[in-house]
């Protein structure tokens, strides 16, 4: 079911045209150039209706909204896609839209997270971060309570709300636009005073805006319940921040840091008391003292493979001792992988009550700020005396409410015993006094980011939580120069609550700015949203530009916020552009779709450079980041450069002159797998993975564009294949004749045998070749045994139409193959009989190895191409037969290139399919 659109106060104004302007490239060639361009101006806001009741649900009428989009229930025959996926469990995951999570997460953390139901007490800016992150993730349910009404001041952090929302209670004018973001989690909004036995509805539980003894109250009876529940409790308070966690007594992390486990290869293993174990130098054992290991495929010494995890110790890059005595065993031969076992751990959180008075060791976030951690621990502390004292924050810019908090931290240090803090730093209590009130949106966004996803640990069991406390600051960001308190004062405006830490100087400068931000992707939505609520080029001067050559798709939509599921197909930086508006209608924004690159220079020229203030990257690809990072360099303009990788992530500030810039470093070069390890002897998935991405390529983008460029101009292509007469025009020329006649496709049944044939190519006949050339006991020229460490004795694969992998592959393929001949793919293809019938009339051919084939087992070979003296006259055979094939083509036929990184779902199953079902089984690959 798709969601409901929210209807618009106001209306979007879209005023902008193609422009064609002539230009010069950076190559000198006079070209023209299409400059995509796109002003928007106007808002785009949303009414939230007044509620009656104090608990408000949306959801779709009369649809579960814990299945999948699609809205097909259990009732519905398996398709072959399920079948091919089945684990036994219930397939309610929608795999287009979380397929990013799902390799990040896995399907099991996945289910468990798509149970959980949270509450977030508290909706002003880090309240809203956290729901918006949570709803993405797909929880089953998310509770907003709040009992407090919109005001200006949250204009400043929330992005939910407008000043049409002012007034209205926080948690129900957030409902709405809530539940935009992910229509199959129920959202619903409690206005009224939380009591304790409410939480007993929840897994977890996030206070954002809570008083000490409110949230030892909730605490207790969290950490009691049976099961526990998950509690965490967070504040941002101007430029500091804190968050703590309890996640029960006994919390059970299942895996602690996500990664598959390490396995190495084994060249030798001694018979002593311990044993010693030696693995292949070409790569670095990852295991540490303690790991427990088990062992497979060992010959010679089978008594290690009984499947026991035992320990290691001693570890090294590339040896270790085992803690077992194999002096009785049998001698080693070959062979054998040994692979880390994943231990689960338990930590033993303490309740709020305790952890206050014992915090234990602080997550560190700055180690220049060692001493940090405990001194925001009491001034939290003190905070919170002030307002039960006050009944009030603190005023922006007092220093009488200033002297009051740092007299309170200093009568609680005195109580603090061993301890005690010998410096309480008065300034740093000042500036936190300062900023109390406000909630930044940046301090707003990363802390909503590191708490839902401890929401997400804590409802899944993977990855180590925070454990217990976790304090951060950032008063460097504060203004040099002294302010006076008439800075701080609010002037009646969405920022003041920024202006109440940065000072109305900042504020008109950030107003004023000049910005380009390069891409409008996950992160690129998260800065646009940012930089609208912060006031960046909101002012009368300033100009935010936005570009990127994207379209939305579905995948795009579980963590690039700012789209739905209505946009898919339009343009990324248009739709985001939009949306940035209905956040701030005060935002000077224009949306273009052109990449960055030499090749629109006369684009982004001179001109535009010099008056940019400042260039925030939100890139997915090095040599991008390199182009922008260089024009940033040559006109001395800082630059703020991110990239994510699942859970994972960096930031890097250049600020020229000042600090290094992002093409200063480079990492070191990947180590590359020799071509024949990759094709023939691959022994990690590394290997497999290299290999079916290279396969994918040169099948489904690289042979059918050869394939046009020959048909765009046959006699050109004809003419430079001859100059070349080498090998690779060979071999390019032998795909193309072979794509245009005996494996050409003219129907699905035809595309249908190519991938039967093409299973029977991969998995079946060259590993036959393989082992026919090199058997088993096959001997190096020195009399050592070929098979040894790190190659892997193959098998070949028997297809069977019963195996859903082999099935799967067959379909994925076909569907893969009918779209680069532009043939329509017909609904019974995910029928599984259906499928193997159409499978089963295909004649697959006897095999039968060849005794002069040459198989390339030189480490060093660059290609497995090999030159022969007449490629020139082979070349011209080849032409001449293109040509009879080309006759024999409708007119204007050309074939559709398909890119891995705009396959849909089915593509990127196929490929998955290759490495985790098929190449890895042929190889034992584990």
């Amino acid at each position: 079911m798709l969601p409901r659109k929210r209807a618009a106060e106001g209306e979007e104004v879209v005023d902008g045209d193609s422009k064609i302007d002539s230009g010069t490239t950076s190559s000198g060639c006079d070209t023209g150039s299409v400059v995509k361009k796109l002003r928007i101006e106007g808002s785009v806001s949303a009414t939230s209706t007044d509620k009656v009741s104090s608990e408000v649900p949306i959801s779709g009428d009369g649809v579960d909204l814990g299945s999948s989009s699609n809205g097909k229930g259990s009732a519905t025959e398996k398709t072959l896609t399920d079948m091919a996926f089945d684990d036994g469990n219930p397939h309610d995951i929608d795999e287009d839209l979380h397929s990013r999570q799902l390799a990040v997460y896995g399907r099991e953390t996945m289910r468990r997270l798509f149970a959980s139901n949270v509450l977030v007490s508290g909706m002003q800016g880090l309240g809203a971060e956290i729901a918006k992150n949570l709803i993405l993730a797909g929880v089953k349910s998310v509770t907003l309570h709040d009992e407090g009404s919109v005001e200006l001041w949250d204009l400043s952090s929330n992005f939910i709300f407008t000043e049409n929302d002012i007034g209205k209670n926080r948690a129900l004018a957030s409902v709405q636009k809530l539940q935009e973001l992910n229509n199959a989690v129920l959202v619903t909004a409690l206005s009224t005073k939380l009591t304790i036995e409410q939480l007993s509805d929840f897994q977890a539980v996030v206070f954002t805006d809570s008083n000490l003894d409110d949230a030892i109250a909730f605490n207790d009876f969290c950490h009691n319940h049976q099961p526990p529940i998950a509690f965490i409790k967070t504040e941002v308070r101007g430029l500091f921040g804190n968050i703590f966690c309890d996640f029960g007594p006994e919390f059970t992390v299942l895996d602690v840091d996500g990664e598959e486990p390490h396995t190495g290869i084994i060249a030798s293993i001694s018979n002593d008391n311990p044993a010693l174990v030696s693995c292949v130098d070409d790569e670095r054992l990852e295991f540490q003292d303690g790991d427990l290991v088990v062992f497979s495929e060992v010959k010679g010494m089978t008594e290690l493979n009984d499947g026991k995890p035992r320990k290691v110790r001693n570890t090294r890059p590339f040896s270790f001792t085992l803690e077992e005595d194999t002096t009785n065993f049998g001698m080693y031969e070959r062979g054998g992988i040994v692979t880390q076992v994943k231990q689960p751990k338990v930590l033993n959180f303490k309740p709020l009550r305790e952890a206050i008075k014992d915090p234990g060791d602080f997550l560190l976030s700055d180690f220049a700020k060692f001493d940090r951690p405990p001194l925001l621990h009491l001034a939290f502390l003190a905070l919170d005396k002030f307002v039960a004292g006050q009944g009030r924050l603190p005023f922006p810019g007092s220093e009488e409410d200033a002297q009051k908090l740092i007299s309170l931290a200093r009568d609680l240090n005195e109580t603090q015993g061993a301890g005690k803090l010998d410096d309480i730093n008065p300034k740093l209590l000042q500036h936190f006094s300062f900023g109390a009130r406000a909630v930044l949106n940046p301090m707003a966004a990363m802390f909503g980011g590191i708490v839902g996803q401890e929401v997400v640990k804590a409802c899944s069991g993977k990855f180590h939580p925070l454990f217990q406390f976790f304090y951060f600051d950032s008063v460097e960001s504060l203004p040099t120069e002294p302010l006076e308190p008439s800075d701080f004062r609010p002037l009646n405006t969405r920022y003041d609550a920024q202006i109440s830490v940065f000072g109305a100087k900042l504020q008109k400068k950030l107003e004023d700015a000049k910005v380009f931000l390069v891409g409008s992707g996950a992160l690129g939505c998260e800065f646009l949203k940012n930089l609208a609520l912060m006031g960046v080029s909101c002012g009368k001067e300033g100009k935010l530009t936005v570009t990127d050559d994207d379209v939305i798709e579905k995948s795009n939509l579980s963590r690039q916020f700012l789209f739905r599921d209505w946009n898919i197909g339009q343009a990324k930086s248009t739709v985001a552009a939009s949306a940035a508006l209905s956040i701030n209608p005060n935002l000077h924004v224009e949306a273009l779709q052109n990449r960055v690159g030499p090749e629109t220079e006369n684009v982004f020229d001179d001109a535009f450079w010099e008056n940019l203030t400042a260039v925030v990257n939100a890139l997915d690809n090095v040599n991008a980041r390199l182009y922008v990072d260089q024009r940033c360099l040559y006109y001395q303009k800082p630059l703020l450069e991110s990239g994510t990788l699942g859970a994972k992530c960096n930031t890097q500030m250049v600020i020229p002159h000042l600090s290094e810039n992002y093409g200063a470093s480079r990492d070191p070069p990947e180590k590359q797998a020799p071509m024949c390890t990759v094709h023939s002897f691959p022994h990690n998935i590394d290997h497999c993975l290299t290999w079916a991405r290279s396969e994918f390529e040169g099948l489904l983008e690289k042979t059918p564009a050869e394939v046009n460029a020959y048909l765009s101009n046959p006699s050109e292509y004809a003419s430079a294949m001859r100059n070349a007469g080498d090998a690779q025009a060979r071999d390019n020329l032998e795909r193309v004749l072979e794509c245009l006649s005996e494996d050409r496709c003219e129907t699905f049944q035809d595309c249908i045998k190519w991938a039967r044939l093409r299973f029977e190519d991969y998995f079946a006949n060259r590993v036959k070749q393989l082992i026919y050339t090199f058997p088993e006991d096959a001997a190096t020229s020195n009399g050592a045994p070929f098979w040894s460490a790190p190659k892997r004795f193959p098998h070949p694969l028997q297809f069977s139409e019963a195996d859903p992998s082999h099935l799967h592959f067959i379909m994925a393929g076909s569907i893969l193959r009918a779209e680069t001949f532009g043939i329509p793919v017909p609904d019974w293809v995910q029928n599984p009989k259906k499928l193997a019938e159409a499978v089963n009339k295909v004649i697959v051919p006897d095999f039968q190895p060849k005794k002069d084939a040459k198989i390339v087992t030189d480490e060093k070979a660059t290609t497995l191409s090999t030159a022969s003296i007449d490629d020139a006259a082979v070349i011209n055979e080849l032409l001449s037969k293109l040509e009879h094939c080309r006759k024999n083509l409708s007119p204007g036929f050309r074939m559709k290139p398909i890119q891995f990184e705009k396959v849909n779902f089915l593509s990127e199953k196929c490929l998955q399919t290759l490495l985790n079902h098929l190449n890895l089984e042929k190889h034992l690959i584990v």
